[in-house]
């Protein structure tokens, strides 16, 4: 991982100007850094149980840091209401999106995986049905709100990449195959993968939102996804599978750098449904921390995991 130097570094060098050099160091937790520039060895994604995963050897260097628009803030998380649509359409209904909802600016591409649950519990059922109808309606939303530069559906996995979270999560090993789809147990394990991750998103990326039309906005997709995530929390919880949960959790932190943030659906031994600091306040995810847990890398990535060809629009590598 780099560190917090040499990203405060590549901000201050590439920036639009001052105001979005502040906005953005500011919202990174990187105000007052010097400029010099470091680099520390990355570590792997620790298996419960067992090593960890090497770190993925490779020459991608990250480029400077361009402007931070609220256009590219909008489509970094169109991006994402992508993966959690085409992720919850095809296990409620057993289909992708709709084809007008796919075009844009970027590479477009294919979606791997992914067909309808045979859900067993009513409530389970009715949960997924009416977050995959707003995930939809996200998606729909942010398209319309950057028109003519919204960015087109990127690849998708939703196969094999699962298998690899599951590995690291420690949840299968070897050969075995985590199937997201095979049972709404797996679906809830795969959607707590997603929901936490999209609220620590929309929480990070809110101070960088300058109009304050899109940033009212995000705080009300903010909030869905809030209560998405307590959803499957909850649900998690109700069915007996901590453990399981918790390991995700600790996976996805080993993801994004060395702050121990994330947190399971338990701690101490007692339900812990709403993930906060002492405050009761929820934390948040960078834009490139986020994009270290799509692609399954903690090391700087343009591409892997969940997004295969990397994600559309200027906010597409992670740190």
């Amino acid at each position: 991982m780099f560190d917090r130097k040499f990203v405060a570094s590549a901000i201050a060098n590439s920036a639009e100007n001052t105001v979005d050099r502040r906005r953005f160091m500011r919202a990174a937790g990187l105000t007052g850094l010097g400029a010099t520039a470091a680099m520390v060895a990355g570590t792997g994604i620790a298996q419960a149980g067992g090593p960890p995963i090497p770190p993925q050897v490779g020459a991608f260097v990250p480029p400077p840091v361009g402007p931070i628009t609220d256009g590219a803030i909008l489509n970094f998380a169109l991006n994402l209401e992508y993966l959690e649509a085409e992720f919850y359409h095809r296990a409620v209904f057993g289909t992708g999106l709709p084809p007008n909802l796919l075009p844009g600016k970027g590479r477009f591409g294919q979606v791997t995986g992914g067909r309808k649950v045979s859900f067993t519990t009513p409530a389970v059922a009715a949960y997924a049905k009416e977050i995959a109808q707003d995930e939809l309606a996200h998606v729909a939303f942010l398209r319309k709100a950057l028109g003519g530069a919204a960015v087109a559906r990127p690849a998708i996995d939703l196969d094999a990449s699962f298998t690899a979270a599951a590995k690291a999560a420690g949840l299968v090993s070897g050969n075995q195959k985590f199937d997201a789809f095979a049972n709404e147990e797996n679906f809830l394990l795969a959607s707590f993968v997603f929901e936490d991750v999209g609220v620590t998103a929309y929480k990070g990326a809110a101070p960088l939102v300058q109009n304050k039309t899109y940033l009212d906005a995000a705080a009300g997709i903010l909030a869905v996804e809030a209560y998405h995530a307590g959803i499957i929390r909850t649900s998690l919880y109700n069915k007996g599978l901590i453990e399981e949960a918790n390991a995700i959790s600790d996976a996805r932190d080993s993801l994004d750098g060395p702050q121990d943030d994330d947190q399971g659906i338990t701690r101490n031994g007692v339900a812990n449904l709403v993930p906060t600091d002492a405050n009761a306040i929820a934390f948040g995810r960078t834009p490139f921390q986020v994009l270290n847990v799509v692609y399954l890398n903690p090391k700087p990535a343009n591409r892997g995991g969940f997004f295969p060809a990397g994600v559309n629009g200027e906010l597409n590598f992670s740190l």
